[in-house]
């Protein structure tokens, strides 16, 4: 089933003299973790923004379950979850007297805020005042508050922005497990990593427009060059030398090197998503 389908997709700011988004045009199907990647000023956010419905006058069609998010009216944000790159909070209020009153907010059923706090580890912190929470709590916080309503579709902007590791992987683990519920997440960044470990698919978005659109394994392999490189070593130290992957396990070369020495590693000379991005765009990801 597709959920999102965006096609001819334009849209300029008033007073801008170019356009930032400009032709958009891809489908986000149910149940797949689907990665817009790009740098700043690439057309994410906007493209975000008019699914989302927060902005409104653009060209094309972007559709969310076969309608224009304007059409579907207050009932499209007990349907969806958001969570922001910048922390939106009430400061004066704790953790868990904002997951409360958001909660409020929705007609049905919601998760027991105290969980959510605990399972991205906030739970010690849920009574103060998120003014005095860091960067990486707050989004922590922001995250599972888009969660608090169970829903069916998940817009996430640089979810792990301003988090050590640990708390990352607790949000790359709970995204994972939307995703085996059978629930769709919309994942912008500009984290290749993130994206290679977590998208089903990935979009590469460069000047308003998609330039490059597959699985992560097939942006790769698309642009890898087909060599194995043999790390073995030589005596007291490691060495490594490349061969051509076709006809790798035949050739007399390696074998004889094989015999000769201890392998202590096999790598595939497979390129990155960032080296295809900038193969694709010819640009950095900054």
């Amino acid at each position: 089933m597709t959920v999102v389908d965006v096609s001819e997709l334009t849209f300029t700011y008033p007073k801008s003299a170019e356009p930032a988004v400009n032709g958009m045009g891809f489908t986000v199907e149910q149940g797949e973790v689907f990665g817009f990647l790009g740098p700043s000023g690439a057309g994410k956010s906007t493209t975000q923004k008019i699914l989302t419905g927060l902005l409104a006058g653009h060209g094309g069609r972007a559709t969310v379950w076969g309608k224009e998010p304007a059409a579907w009216g207050g009932d499209y944000y007990q349907r969806i979850g958001v969570s922001f790159e910048l922390p939106n909070h009430y400061h004066k209020l704790t953790a868990l007297e904002n997951l409360r009153f958001f909660a409020s907010l929705y007609h049905g059923p919601t998760e027991d805020p105290m969980t959510l706090l605990e399972r991205v580890d906030l739970a010690e912190h849920a009574h103060v005042r998120v003014g005095a929470y860091s960067k990486g709590m707050q989004m922590r916080l922001v995250f599972v508050r888009a969660l608090l309503h169970r829903p069916e579709l998940l817009f996430l902007d640089e979810p792990t922005s301003g988090m050590d590791p640990v708390n990352a992987r607790r949000v790359k683990d709970i995204i994972g497990e939307i995703r085996a519920e059978g629930r769709t997440v919309f994942l912008t960044t500009h984290d290749m990593a993130t994206a290679d470990q977590l998208c089903d698919r990935v979009a590469f978005v460069n000047d308003g427009r998609i330039a490059a659109l597959d699985t992560p394994a097939e942006h790769k392999v698309s642009r890898s060059r087909r060599l194995v490189r043999v790390t073995y070593r030589a005596g007291t130290r490691l060495a490594s030398k490349d061969f051509p992957l076709d006809g790798f396990a035949d050739d007399p070369l390696f074998r004889s090197l094989a015999a000769e020495n201890a392998i202590e590693a096999l790598h595939s000379q497979e390129a990155s998503l960032e080296d295809v991005f900038i193969d694709v765009t010819g640009r950095a990801l900054a």
